[in-house]
């Protein structure tokens, strides 16, 4: 039976500060720019998290669509959503809040569950604007 790629797409709010606290002001300007902001700034991301895996032969599933979205939606919405990533969010302590981390970060949190509800996670693209997104296949190689 062949592979087969399954992407569940879901949304959240959050706001983030890019910046490093052993830098000069000017400095995490010079490298961050608005994103320095002192008093954060949001977005609205989209989040897609793609399951590859043999369709089931009883249910044609590769992951019931219902398991995936509630782990995403407890994973990762819930935590994530109307938040200050830089703040608020216990799994994005000590890093800084770059949409690349977070993204490595949101891998670590699906990854298990996934496994658990019979998928095998292969990518994560977070979108946090229209012309930017990070893509990461949890240090695999693409396809």
């Amino acid at each position: 039976m062949e592979t087969v790629y399954i992407t569940r797409r879901e949304n959240f709010n959050a706001a983030h500060k890019l910046w490093q606290e052993n830098w000069s002001e000017a400095k995490n300007i010079a490298v961050f720019g608005k994103c320095s902001n002192h008093n954060w700034h949001g977005h609205n991301f989209t989040i897609y998290v793609t399951v590859k895996g043999k369709p089931n032969p009883e249910t044609g599933f590769v992951i019931n669509l219902k398991d995936l979205s509630d782990i995403i939606k407890e994973e990762v919405i819930e935590p994530l959503d109307h938040k200050n990533l830089n703040l608020d969010v216990p799994f994005l302590e000590g890093i800084l809040a770059s949409t690349e981390n977070v993204v490595i970060k949101i891998w670590e949190r699906i990854e298990q569950p996934i496994i658990k509800a019979g998928g095998e996670l292969a990518k994560i693209k977070l979108v946090e604007t229209e012309n930017n997104y990070v893509e990461y296949y949890g240090g695999k190689q693409p396809f």
